[in-house]
């Protein structure tokens, strides 16, 4: 089995559907989400279709997702 750095490998999530912001650019440089089963969701680089992805439970993403709609994280962008 192919090793990954932090996750696994997104071709060994082939039936996965993935979205990304209808904000991106079509550049290519976006962050793709896939919800999975048992609740978790996937998380890859657009760029890099085939590489690494970082799983996270439902409920982190819900949170981290709640912190930057309510702009939480808005000075990390100064």
């Amino acid at each position: 089995m192919p090793q990954s750095a932090n996750g696994m490998l997104a071709t060994l999530l082939l039936k996965a559907t993935w979205k990304k912001s209808r904000h991106s650019n079509p550049s290519g440089d976006c962050v793709e989400l896939a919800k999975l089963t048992g609740g978790r969701i996937a998380v890859r680089n657009s760029r890099h279709p085939n590489g690494p992805t970082l799983l996270y439970p439902n409920a982190a993403m819900a949170a981290f997702l709640r912190v930057v709609k309510e702009g939480e994280l808005d000075e990390m962008t100064r």
